[in-house]
Formats: structure tokens, C-alpha cells, sequence
């Protein structure tokens, strides 16, 4: 099952791929949006939706570290409801509380990446993180 990870910020959103075996995921892009003007990015999502089949969704959902939702998570929802209303494709939430932070570690441990090119690709990265929690998760609920 194709499944497209979302990591929604303020004025981007990082999109993620899964392999069609649903294993492993791939930072695909980073999509401009504007909260405020209400371009939210979703005609680049149908895009790619229909150039990679997707069959459904993955939103990152920041979580307090209290586990409450916040403004951003809320935000997240109300972007996941407009991907069901727009696509009729089911769609799930992980708990993205630190994959920013981790995306970012890992761009400058392993990949040593400049500040300056980390602004442009941490949210896809991200988007990967989220989507492959997502996909290892399931993995392991499956085998038991």
C-alpha cells in the first residue's frame, strides 16, 4: 500500500513516500503553503497523489511532550480533514514529537549538512521520519 507522509508546519509541508511494500520511506519535497491566505499546497498534493498512486495518508501530529494537542496539532487535523474531503483516502496520525529535532541531528551527524541547506530539505526529512515510525509501528503490530 503507497502511503504519503505529511510533516504540516506553518508554511511548508515535508511529503514523504513509502515503497509499495510499505518498509521504507523517502523525503520527496517540501511544499510551500500560507496558513493565513488559505493555501494549504493541495494541488501539488493531487499531484503527486495521482503521479505516485497513493492509497493513503500519514499526518505527523505534534504532540505536547505532555501528550496534549496543541495549536500545531490542531492545525494538523484540520489539514488531515481536508486530505478526506479532497481524496476519500484513509488517513492516520503518528506522534511526531521530536522528529524535527532527530531530522536535523541527523543532517548534521551523518550527512554533516550546512545550516543553510538543512532550512531546505529538514521538513522532508521529517516527513521521512514520521512516515517510516509509521510504517515500523505497523510492521511490528502485523508480526504479532
Amino acid at each position: 500500500m503507497k502511503l504519503m507522509g505529511l510533516d504540516v508546519g506553518s508554511k511548508t509541508v515535508g511529503v514523504a513516500m513509502s515503497d509499495a511494500f510499505g518498509w521504507t520511506s523517502q523525503g520527496i519535497e517540501i511544499i510551500p503553503i500560507d496558513e493565513e491566505n488559505q493555501e494549504f499546497g493541495l494541488d501539488r498534493v493531487t499531484e503527486l497523489v495521482e503521479q505516485y498512486g497513493v492509497q493513503g495518508f500519514v499526518v505527523g501530529l505534534p504532540k505536547n511532550m505532555n501528550n496534549s494537542l496543541g495549536p500545531r496539532a490542531e492545525a494538523s487535523q484540520q489539514y488531515a480533514e481536508k486530505l478526506t474531503k479532497l481524496f476519500n483516502l484513509p488517513v492516520d496520525f503518528e506522534d511526531e514529537r521530536l522528529t524535527t529535532v532527530e531530522a536535523e541531528r541527523m543532517l548534521v551527524e551523518k550527512a554533516d549538512v550546512s545550516r543553510k541547506k538543512r532550512k531546505k530539505v529538514i521538513d522532508k526529512v521529517a516527513a521521512g521520519l514520521i512516515l517510516q515510525n509509521y510504517l515500523d509501528r505497523k510492521g511490528k503490530l502485523t508480526q504479532k
